[in-house]
């Protein structure tokens, strides 16, 4: 391109465009930010033991908590194995928190949002799955600083039935 007034046209118009878009300001919500930091999570999965590690953080100008899940280091040789990052949001305009589930499982499950409300200490999630719908519920005990996570679906027959019943103590950090 030799044209000065095409490039100064181009410019001009990146400029625009990326100055409309500003970032936001960070999202701060008192109950989320109780799940920030390092936990041991100990419970049931579909039945079985679970004995995880987990770490949430503030990312991305603080628009998000990215939360990992972990088999622990710890765990019987017997556990399966798994891996997880969510990244839990809020949209101000739906006002509804949002879940986003990456895992080992792969592509086909985090496809599927999750979309939450909160009463209280708790905000229960709803993820449409193909397969049918699935709650995930973070539930904090301020009083014991730890935090219980539910998950349950709906069978074939339409019923709720539990997936997991977790609980988080936190670790302390030197």
């Amino acid at each position: 391109m030799k044209n000065p007034f095409l490039l100064t046209c181009i410019a001009a118009i990146l400029f625009v465009g990326s100055s409309l878009a500003q970032t936001p300001a960070e999202w701060r919500d008192d109950l989320v930010d109780r799940m920030a930091g390092t936990w041991k999570l100990e419970g049931q999965v579909m039945g079985r033991e679970a004995h995880h590690e987990v770490r949430a953080e503030w990312v991305l100008n603080h628009q998000f908590l990215r939360i990992e899940e972990k088999t622990s280091g710890s765990a019987p040789n017997t556990e399966r194995i798994y891996h997880a990052l969510w990244f839990l949001g809020y949209d101000p305009v739906s006002e509804r928190y949002v879940l986003h589930l990456m895992d080992v499982f792969g592509a086909r499950f985090s496809e599927t949002l999750g979309y939450g409300v909160r009463e209280g200490n708790q905000i229960r999630f709803t993820f449409e799955y193909p397969d049918g719908p699935f709650h995930t519920t973070y539930r904090s005990n301020p009083e014991k600083n730890t935090w219980e996570w539910l998950m349950e679906q709906k069978d074939k027959n339409g019923k709720w039935t539990p997936f997991a019943d977790l609980k988080l103590t936190r670790v302390a950090t030197p």
